[in-house]
């Protein structure tokens, strides 16, 4: 079966209606993530054998591309391509943001029934075009792109490709090889995070809502998310259907330097933070992830002594969430497991989230003190709290 046919028969679960959200802009889901990064081979490799992604396509030299090297990889319904730009060629773009930012999440592709409408219809409503619709074509078809200004250098492109049958995108072949270790069972992209400087998160929540016709979904403030160091507020904005989640943060006032400062200082801007992924088992995931390599956030073990009262009854055992250091919390609607790798870049900048949902629907709140004292003892050894 296709890829984009996993995508089209994708149940989503958590799919909400949200009646406050407006309908001028019907998202389809999470298209695909594309990083700029120094080395795409190499990187496509890491994320093969670290997480448990296979090779699906590639576009190159041999395709006939000559300013650039993209590998894409998928992992059930999750798709991502690490692009490196090619010297001599008129890229200054690819290569500027390589320098400034390191290896970074440079498009976040929603996937859409009309791009050209999209494009239109945010930019009419203040969006700041990247690159107007255009049609792209092989013997498989066509793709209408087109591509919007987000926070900091990052974009959203829209993509359709309901005239496509190809691999993934015009231009691109079918990536084979020969290693393809077995998948960790990450199914979709739950929701992705942007991190913006001070003051700068209503900002983008309003260019949510009024250009992409996206909700609040909920908000923290410096109270919901802080120690006794340090703080962050956050603006969880979702679109009508509920497959598209971008919770926005900026920093608060604390004693210390708070990790959405250490961000934006080594990423030298507002860009995208993590990536949370889900997992219908999360122990097998981040077991079999620790055995590659991955290294994930330590959580003290004090944290297990009062989370059974909190949380109440759960199916897994609680000895071995807290081997793996897997948190746990619930709200009304059930619970959620999740656990933080650390930085998967030599910045602190990028990292993965693994979450798996038994029903719940928020993000965690019971979790943020421990999880950001595990951030700020990271910040601490490295010399930047």
């Amino acid at each position: 079966m296709s890829t984009l046919k996993n995508i089209q028969n994708f149940n989503y679960g958590l799919e909400k209606i949200f009646p406050e959200a407006a309908d001028f802009l019907p998202l389809l889901g999470t298209d695909y993530v594309e990083f700029y990064v120094g080395n795409a081979k190499q990187a496509a490799h890491f994320y093969k054998t670290a997480l448990g992604f296979q090779s699906l396509a590639y576009a190159g030299l041999e395709t006939g591309l000559k300013d650039r090297t993209s590998y894409v990889v998928v992992q059930d319904k999750i798709r991502l391509i690490f692009t490196t730009p090619m010297p001599g060629t008129d890229n200054k773009e690819i290569f500027d943001h390589i320098k400034k930012h390191g290896d970074g999440v440079k498009v976040i592709a929603l996937w859409v029934e009309d791009a050209k409408r999209s494009w239109e219809e945010t930019t009419k409503r203040g969006a700041r075009s990247f690159f107007e619709p255009r049609i792209e074509k092989d013997k498989n078809g066509e793709v209408v792109r087109s591509a919007i200004h987000t926070y900091g250098d990052t974009i959203h492109v829209f993509v359709e490709r309901k005239n496509y049958k190809g691999i993934f995108l015009p231009n691109f072949e079918k990536w084979v090889s020969h290693y393809n270790p077995p998948s960790l069972g990450l199914k979709y992209i739950d929701h992705m995070v942007g991190n913006v400087d001070w003051s700068q998160m209503n900002v983008w929540a309003k260019f949510y809502k009024e250009t992409m016709g996206f909700a609040n979904l909920i908000t923290f403030d410096d109270k919901d998310i802080s120690t006794e160091y340090t703080a962050l507020m956050s603006k969880v904005m979702t679109n009508g259907n509920g497959r598209i989640k971008f919770p926005i943060n900026e920093p608060a006032k604390g004693k210390k330097r708070s990790q959405i400062e250490e961000y934006i200082d080594f990423y030298q801007g507002a860009g995208c933070q993590h990536i949370a992924v889900a997992t219908d088992d999360i122990v097998f995931t981040v077991s079999e992830m620790k055995k590659r390599g991955v290294d994930f956030l330590y959580v003290p073990g004090s944290y297990y002594d009062t989370v059974g009262e909190r949380v109440g009854e759960i199916a897994e055992n609680m000895d071995v969430l807290k081997k793996h250091g897997i948190m746990v919390d619930r709200d009304e609607e059930g619970y959620l497991l999740q656990i933080f790798t650390k930085p998967l870049t030599d910045r602190p900048t990028l990292f993965f989230e693994i979450i798996q949902r038994k029903g719940a629907q928020s993000f965690g709140k019971g979790n943020f003190k421990a999880l950001f004292e595990s951030i700020e003892a990271e910040q601490e050894r490295r010399g930047t709290l």
